[in-house]
């Protein structure tokens, strides 16, 4: 009879390996292993506990540390979309930082989740996340919102305030609407007009303000007409420059609040016949590998999504570990503009 030899494996280092080898306490090498908030250690002592756990080929235990913690060390992120450019360098920076801090991140979208308002509670009623970062929507209702906030899940939105009670991290909106403007007054444009999101969201909101305090800066008048509200999406885009055509005398220059509502006023600006950016320059917030590739390629102002993403995982997950709700605006760096081929110096309005 053929026997068979065990196979040996060599023992995990554990915590107190860890600790040994480091000279320090076991409390101490779990502080700092875990990225707590609450650790107190010198630079000195958290590199010699790092070199150690390196050293020893360390490697946490999660499950243990979720029975012990009711945690799971993952996180889910809610997006409105998630074949959307702008959300990659969103996801990007939060999922850098998630595995700085030792988290996975679940990726859900908002349109399957918020037909069961309860899901992200029972996500985390089972220990299987343990909180949720949401980019809402326009299409978010209010049973989800509601269901949300009242869950008591450690809960973060990511670029809107609409939420009490969970924690937030917003864009500089009224810059990059600014920025925009004054992109377009620096080319003489002096008719401008605003293609922006539903009145009911608060980036709408804070774009409208930063776009009418630009042109009130650049003493510009801004006639109702000019300003439509339709919404971030391709097809209220389109809506808006169809509405704007029809006027006496319609803006030379567009800023759009979203670029996906800006590819809606391109394709609305072929159908009518109105020549890009020889008769209307147009000029969207956000920048994405789809501006490269309309045409004419878009005049962007790229905002700090990548660094949004990154603070929001800070924020979450400094409200796991401490239950501080914070509310971040994210100034640096600041919105740069993008130029390419759908502006130019004012020549005549589109007839």
């Amino acid at each position: 009879m053929c026997e068979t030899s065990p196979i040996y494996t060599e023992p995990m280092a554990t915590l107190s390996d860890v600790a040994a080898r480091a000279g320090v306490s076991v409390s101490a090498v779990s502080r700092v292993l875990s990225k707590s908030p609450s650790s107190r250690v010198s630079d000195a002592t958290r590199r010699r506990i790092e070199d150690a756990a390196r050293e020893l080929d360390y490697r946490p235990n999660f499950a243990a540390r979720a029975l012990k913690l009711s945690r799971t060390n993952v996180i889910a992120l809610v997006v409105p979309d998630v074949t959307n450019a702008i959300f990659s360098e969103l996801m990007r920076g939060i999922d850098e930082r998630a595995q700085e801090l030792g988290y996975m991140v679940l990726l859900a979208r908002a349109e399957s989740m918020q037909h069961q308002a309860e899901s992200l509670a029972h996500l985390v009623g089972q220990s299987k996340v343990d909180g949720v970062i949401v980019q809402l929507g326009d299409s978010m209702t209010t049973a989800y919102l509601t269901a949300l906030v009242q869950s008591q899940i450690p809960a973060l939105v990511v670029n809107s305030r609409r939420l009490g009670g969970v924690g937030s991290v917003t864009l500089p909106d009224e810059a990059g609407a600014a920025a925009a403007v004054q992109h377009l007054a620096s080319l003489g444009h002096r008719r401008i007009g605003l293609v922006g999101g539903l009145a009911s969201t608060d980036s709408a909101q804070r774009r409208a303000t930063g776009f009418a305090g630009a042109m009130a800066d650049a003493g510009l008048p801004v006639p109702a007409e000019y300003l439509t509200g339709f919404g971030y999406e391709s097809a209220q885009g389109r809506a808006a420059l169809s509405q704007l055509a029809t006027l006496v005398e319609p803006p030379s220059a567009i800023v759009v609040a979203n670029i996906n509502a800006a590819f809606g006023v391109l394709l609305e600006a072929h159908a009518h016949g109105i020549r890009v950016p020889e008769d209307l320059s147009i000029v969207a917030l956000h920048d994405a590998w789809t501006a490269d590739n309309t045409w004419p390629p878009l005049t962007t102002v790229r905002m700090p999504l990548y660094e949004l993403g990154k603070a929001s995982m800070a924020a979450m997950f400094e409200r796991i570990h401490s239950g501080v709700i914070t509310d971040v605006v994210i100034t640096d760096p600041a919105p740069e503009l993008v130029l390419r081929e759908s502006t130019s110096v004012y020549r005549r309005v589109f007839n």
